[in-house]
This record gives structure tokens, sequence and C-alpha cells, in this order.
């Protein structure tokens, strides 16, 4: 893993994983000020040749609309190159219940466990 962004809050570093995927991890809040330290960082990882590309929100303890808007966004844009986004999510909490109310999970598929996002980014939605 590399570092490509960092603020003291949030910060995103990627992995690939064989030569068709891509995971893409963030860590903070996805607040304003976070979603903008790492807006460009994650367009370039998310526009790489990848096929597959997880977003992995683990580690994410609050995402503002701002935040989920990068996200959106960003799946837009890897499908725009036949590709697909998942995010890896931690079941149950809060910002899985904000992807859920906000059905954000109809537009990102969202998966608990790492070996789902993986079949489920390389599979397509």
């Amino acid at each position: 893993m590399t570092d490509t962004a960092a603020t003291t809050d949030t910060s995103i570093t990627h992995e690939d994983i064989g030569e068709d995927l891509r995971r893409i991890i963030i860590t903070g809040r996805l607040d304003t000020p976070g979603a903008e330290a790492i807006a460009e960082s994650l367009h370039e990882l998310a526009a790489g040749p990848m096929r597959g590309v997880i977003i992995d929100v683990c580690g994410v303890q609050f995402a503002a609309s701002i935040g989920i808007g990068k996200l959106i966004a960003t799946a837009k844009a890897v499908k725009s190159r036949g590709g697909h986004m998942v995010l890896l999510v931690i079941g149950g909490s809060g910002l899985a219940r904000t992807l859920e109310m906000g059905a954000i999970d109809r537009i990102i598929p969202v998966y608990q466990y790492m070996h789902e996002a993986h079949a489920g980014a390389l599979r397509g939605y």
C-alpha cells in the first residue's frame, strides 16, 4: 500500500489485487475538508486500468453528503470506462445505515466482507 494523500483526519491508500482489481482504502471523515483532501487521489486511483474497484470505507467514521457525492461520481466514472465499483462497509455501522437510508446501496453495491466485495467488483452489478 502506498499513501497517496493525507490530512490530519482523512487518508487514502490503495493496493492492487492481481491485474483486474484495485482496492482503495479511505479512513477518517468524509466531511467537506476530508472529501476535498482525497478527491483528486480518489479520481486518479479509480481511473486506473483495473476492471474492478473496491472502495473500502470501513475506516470512515462519518460521511457527509459531499463525501457520498464523491463516491457516486467515482462509481459513475468507473462505470463509464467499463469497470465496476463496489463499497466495502462494516455492517450495522453508522455509514452502512446512512448508505441504506439514502438508497446509495441501490446505486453502488455495498458488501460487508472482502471476499464478497472482490467477487462483486469483478463480476459487475
